[in-house]
């Protein structure tokens, strides 16, 4: 049986944030994650927006994390070569009532450390955000909040957590959990293996794997929200992410954007029993679709080219983060939902702090691997730059998806860094998420994916076993 020091359950971008911060240290570390790659639960169908911290309680654990994870975002962003965005944000108000809730949501926000907030009024609307509804009369303008691709930045996190020494198992579902002192044996469908401290960042099922432990007093509820992406050709809708006023459950219907440029708008928040429903509904819609209306008319049915719904692990008002007295070495992570994306890597700082609290010994490695090489993407870089990059290695002008201009270069790089399903291609890289849906590219890139791995055409899949494209007949070469 392989023996760790750290065994983390959950592939998200929680589990991969803890994993890179707890690989400066000499420690061995394993993380099991059940889906075939990590970023394919709740991180998938993350927004991306870096939260400044405006909406959240002032005593509260999520409103401390989550600026505390605003600054630390950018500075791991730089080190990770993380394509980090400060867009800034604006809270709307359309009254005289709600611009008076403006006031209230300031305080709340400086309270908790939130820089360089300030109340705007219509006339700096009508110059900084054109499109914006005529009907807005204020705002609260927190200039801190960014954009990041949630699932880049998972990757990213996982790959430098791999350079540095952890290891990633996916593909691996834990079955059971078994107190074996002083350490803990996590089985697995492909055997058992031991860990000193375990840490329960799984997301969805953190309930369920929490119980697995002995530990049941909490369960996860989720909520789904939809969400709707917009053709890229507006990216310039607007110039910040616009936000109604929040409700006790939701920051509300949004008008935002992707790292990448398209336009967003969404999400819904409807509690829902089943942990694995991601349908879209008319209902939802027509819901976001008005929401969307009131902040900027402009945006018309037709301009949508996607959509998708995710779902958030609600476990009460706020984050769960502690040690398990009862389950002396088990530290649950669970009840993550908005801003844990932001919150993150102080989550991974707060994790590693119980940890010492609870006799592991965090030595410093001698060496840390903080950086990593950068990637280029075609579609976000000035077509100088590309003439350059083809001179050196001409399958970069290889297009292979026009929609979103990815090379072939680009998506032998992705199946290089860990990619072994076509989401996890399109996640990385883009190739498929355009207006046709990869109904000019899938192809090419089943075939690329099957010579760069030495798989069958038809064993290539979505998103991992049981999602195969190609169910029966031959595939010629």
């Amino acid at each position: 049986m392989n023996l760790y020091d750290i065994a983390i359950i959950g592939g998200g971008v929680v589990g991969t944030a803890i994993a890179r911060e707890l690989s400066r240290y000499r420690l061995t570390i394993v993380l099991f994650e059940k889906e075939a790659e990590v970023a394919f639960g709740v991180s998938k169908s993350n927004s991306g927006i870096i939260h400044p911290g405006t909406q959240n309680p002032p005593a509260s654990l999520k409103g401390k994390l989550c600026v505390q994870g605003n600054i630390l975002t950018r500075r791991l962003a730089r080190e990770l070569a993380v394509d980090f965005k400060e867009a800034g944000e604006l809270i709307v108000a359309f009254s005289e009532e709600e611009a008076g809730r403006l006031i209230q949501l300031k305080k709340d926000a400086e309270a908790l450390g939130v820089p360089r907030l300030k109340i705007v009024d219509k006339k700096w609307l009508r110059k900084n955000e054109p499109n914006l509804s005529g009907e807005a009369i204020a705002a609260l303008y927190a200039p801190t909040a960014g954009i990041i691709s949630p699932y880049r930045w998972v990757y990213d996190l996982a790959e430098n957590a791999i350079q540095n020494g952890a290891e990633i198992r996916t593909g691996l579902e834990v079955k059971k959990i078994l107190a074996k002192k002083p350490r803990f044996e996590i089985v697995t469908q492909k055997g058992a293996f031991g860990a000193r401290f375990v840490i329960n960042a799984a997301g969805l099922y953190a309930d369920d794997v929490s119980a697995m432990s002995g530990i049941k007093n909490f369960k996860i509820k989720p909520r789904k929200g939809e969400e709707f992406l917009l053709d890229k050709k507006l990216e310039g809708l607007t110039k910040h992410l616009l936000f109604p006023l929040p409700s006790n459950i939701s920051k509300g219907i949004l008008v935002t954007r992707t790292s990448d440029g398209n336009p967003m708008i969404g999400p819904t928040a409807e509690d829902v029993d089943d942990k694995t429903d991601l349908s879209t509904t008319s209902e939802g819609f027509r819901k976001v679709l008005e929401g969307a209306h009131k902040l900027v008319p402009s945006i018309n049915e037709n301009d949508v080219i996607a959509y998708f719904a995710g779902l958030r692990p609600v476990a009460g008002e706020d984050f769960i983060i502690r040690h398990e007295d009862e389950a002396p070495g088990f530290i649950n992570v669970a009840g993550i939902q908005s801003p844990g994306l932001t919150a993150a890597p102080a989550i991974a700082l707060m994790v590693a702090g119980i940890l010492r609290d609870h006799g592991l010994l965090l030595k410093k490695k001698a060496v840390f691997r903080k950086h990593r090489k950068k990637e280029y993407h075609l579609f976000a870089i000035p077509i100088a730059k590309t003439k350059k990059l083809i001179k050196k290695d001409a399958s970069y002008g290889d297009i292979v998806c026009r929609c979103e201009m990815v090379s072939a270069k680009e998506v032998r790089e992705a199946i290089a860094r860990g990619a072994t399903t076509m989401d996890g291609i399109k996640f990385r890289t883009r190739a498929q998420a355009g207006r046709c849906h990869g109904s000019f590219c899938t192809t090419r890139l089943m075939k690329i994916l099957a010579q760069e791995t030495g798989l069958s055409r038809l064993a290539v899949t979505k998103r991992g076993k049981g999602s195969e494209l190609v169910k029966t007949g031959r595939v010629s070469d």
